[in-house]
């Protein structure tokens, strides 16, 4: 049975099938989320991996070894850069994650590893990328009711987790 859960831990850490790199449409190294999986991945390897796909745009997601991670892939999710609300960036972070989940089920993935996309340095609103997050999510196992997989929020801050223990609570109630 599927299910979504919220923990206060490193992505990097995170022993599922696939991790999911909060990733700008370049496929380069940045910083927070992004900076540690790729370091912890094995910094030339993943970049060598990227540079091969080149691109992807927002709303993507494209997927490489996981290298030196615990987890055996990476699914890089480009999340929009927000700006107002008014720009589609709703529908490019539902798409980011949708993206990442649809490429686990052609991948045969069970468990994987979430950041909260598009809420660091790309400034999307926590109460609003945790709506975004969780009714994706939701959606996904909905809609393929077939296929069980385990879905981890990883996060570092309390206050972070509770807002999305909050949201996980709202939209999926005790799924």
């Amino acid at each position: 049975m599927s299910s979504v859960s919220i923990r206060k831990t490193g992505i990097t850490e995170l022993s599922a099938d696939a991790v999911v790199n909060a990733a700008n449409s370049q496929l380069l190294q940045g910083g927070g989320v992004c900076g540690y999986i790729f370091r912890d991945a094995g910094t030339r390897e993943m970049t060598e991996a990227c540079r091969k796909i080149g691109h992807c745009p927002e709303g993507s997601a494209v997927i490489t070894p996981g290298f030196r991670l615990p987890a055996r892939f990476v699914i890089h999710a480009v999340g929009p850069r927000y700006i107002d609300g008014k720009h589609d960036e709703p529908k490019l972070l539902y798409s980011a994650y949708k993206q990442s989940l649809l490429l686990a089920r052609e991948n045969g993935i069970h468990s994987i590893g979430f950041p909260l996309i598009s809420a660091g340095i790309f400034g999307y609103p926590v109460e609003k990328a945790w709506k975004k997050a969780i009714q994706a999510c939701s959606d996904f196992i909905s809609n393929n009711s077939d296929y069980d997989i385990d879905i981890i929020f990883a996060v570092l801050d309390d206050r972070i987790k509770a807002i999305g223990e909050g949201e996980l609570k709202a939209i999926m109630g005790g799924k």
